[in-house]
């Protein structure tokens, strides 16, 4: 038997086996027929390489034009509302109440309704909100009731305006009989802004780590201690991304307030929660609209406009710089 060849089993019929040469150079070269080339291999893992790492660049430039055109955007509604609605600004704009069939004075008594309005809805909306979301993430099981709510609520954020404008007229303002007042919107704006505060709130204590349940529990607390010292002061920033989305959608809500709580004119501010108010974005709808020499408040549209955009911005600033001291503080 040569050096060339190899020995392979060969079944027979008896107990013995029979060892039959093989030649071992057609092995080799069958092997050396189906191994590709070694440097088209690495040609090809380079190719892919830099394939993928020119989509990686594309598509980082893609979304980096995709936010400057965002940034672009909203600094040009911000130079359109300055350039236009600056000339209008002075003190007597901020302080007198609309004169002269609302061709001149100010709209004192709209940024007035616009912060009570919000501020109320706000102050009725979060506790509430947060309690939901308390419950949905820490008590409820997960079941088939829990994810029906869910659903619901994430329902209710994509409703329009108007739909809860039209529910509380019949609810709060006929059947309630509170009126066109102030009760009747800030009500109507705390169900318009409700689940978006839950949505945000559940997300921030699902961001929680469990670890800091299991430890404070380990330690000997109970859950509604764990709740109220552990959980909501780690979720609290969090939460806030959602007051500030809620008090920035309720004074920028028109249709909601126009059935429920604002009036065409009022010379002063409300007596009572029961009085109806003026507010920004109703007074800024009925001069484009509703008036007589519509060509002569448009400098008070552009003013009315500048100031609402600015009561939201400040509104968000200050919640921002709350939420930023408390989490340094947790």
């Amino acid at each position: 038997m040569s050096a060339t060849s190899r020995l392979t089993p060969v079944p027979s019929a008896g107990p013995s086996i029979k060892l039959t040469p093989r030649p071992l150079e057609a092995d080799l070269k069958h092997h050396d027929a189906e191994e590709p080339p070694r440097e088209e291999g690495v040609r090809l893992q380079f190719a892919s390489g830099k394939g993928r790492g020119q989509y990686q660049t594309f598509m980082f430039w893609l979304l980096r034009a995709i936010a400057a055109c965002n940034v672009l955007a909203l600094l040009a509604v911000c130079a359109f509302l300055l350039q236009n609605g600056l000339p209008a600004l002075s003190w007597s704009f901020l302080t007198e109440p609309p004169r002269q069939m609302m061709t001149q004075g100010g709209i004192f008594p709209c940024i007035i309704g616009t912060a009570i309005l919000s501020l109320g809805s706000l102050l009725l909306a979060f506790p509430l909100g947060v309690a939901s979301a308390v419950y949905l993430n820490e008590y409820a099981k997960r079941n088939a009731f829990a994810r029906f709510v869910r659903l619901g609520v994430n329902n209710l954020a994509g409703v329009p305006s108007v739909v809860f404008g039209l529910f509380g007229l019949s609810f709060f303002v006929t059947f309630c009989g509170f009126g066109v007042s102030i009760v009747s919107g800030v009500l109507t704006l705390a169900v318009l802004t409700l689940p978006v505060i839950i949505g945000t709130a559940e997300e921030a204590l699902r961001n929680v780590p469990d670890t800091y349940r299991e430890a404070s529990l380990a330690l000997g607390a109970t859950k509604s201690q764990t709740i109220a010292r552990v959980i909501l002061p780690s979720a609290l920033p969090g939460m806030l991304t959602g007051a500030i989305l809620g008090v920035a959608r309720a004074a920028g809500e028109t249709a909601a307030i126009m059935f429920t709580a604002s009036v065409f004119y009022m010379p002063k501010g409300p007596d009572s929660i029961f009085s109806p108010v003026m507010a920004l974005p109703y007074h800024m709808y009925v001069l484009a609209t509703a008036g007589t020499e519509i060509d002569k408040t448009r400098p008070l549209q552009y003013g009315t406009g500048l100031v609402l955009l600015l009561l939201v911005l400040g509104m968000n600033l200050l919640a921002i710089i709350l939420r930023d001291r408390l989490q340094k503080r947790h």
